[in-house]
């Protein structure tokens, strides 16, 4: 059998379409518990280049969700960038500012995997005719309630209702994906389970996987 290594099941998959993969360049803005499941699943798909941005280091709270936070104290960009060839980290705080200086014409998919509502914003009207985002991952447990819809119809999220309040009075007259859930939260803090933010990570990769296969 030829051509045996990594990706050998993803050119199984996709066939003659594995080369628009090999040939797209995606960011991931964020690498926690959703944006980093997403970038593992993209890098192991055979994407040809990740750019990956985020500002943060892994702490022990981290570990019931995140990918690699074993490294506790380590910066998390630097571990997507040392285990995979097709992924470059950038360690950046993601703010309006950062938005406003970084150049997206060479990204074929933007994954927004952040929480701050004036950066998401601030990238929606940077990148909405290639982006696709996640709404709030935490303080949920049922990965069933997870969903992909536009933006504006999404529904029993309230980071997603503030998000849609938010972009309506920038205005914005797009449109655009984002992963959500249906699930009402059930705690206030910022309590969280891999088994629902894996999936939010996992659905950005196929929606950004299928986007890729139909675009390029």
């Amino acid at each position: 059998m030829d051509n045996i290594d990594r990706y050998t099941r993803s050119r199984w998959l996709f066939g003659d379409e594995f080369d628009k993969l090999k040939n797209a360049r995606v960011l991931v803005c964020g690498v926690g518990g959703v944006g980093g499941i997403c970038v593992d699943a993209l890098a192991r798909a055979g994407v040809g280049e990740i750019v990956c941005v985020d500002k943060d280091v892994f702490d022990i709270t981290n570990q019931n969700r995140q990918i690699y936070s074993e490294a506790v104290g380590a910066v998390k960009v630097g571990e997507f960038d040392k285990r995979y060839e097709n992924v470059k980290g950038i360690q950046a705080l993601i703010t309006p500012e950062f938005i406003a200086t970084h150049d997206f014409k060479s990204y074929d998919i933007v994954v927004d995997a952040i929480d701050d509502i004036p950066a998401k914003i601030a990238l929606a009207l940077a990148t909405s005719d290639r982006l696709i985002a996640s709404m709030g991952g935490a303080k949920r447990i049922d990965a069933t309630k997870v969903q992909v819809a536009d933006v504006f119809k999404t529904y029993g999220d309230p980071m997603a209702r503030k998000y849609r309040s938010e972009l309506k009075k920038a205005g914005f007259k797009g449109k655009f994906d984002v992963v959500f859930s249906s699930e009402e939260p059930r705690c206030k803090v910022l309590g969280s389970f891999m088994g629902v933010t894996a999936v939010f990570g996992l659905n950005l990769a196929s929606l950004a996987v299928r986007k890729i296969l139909k675009n390029i």
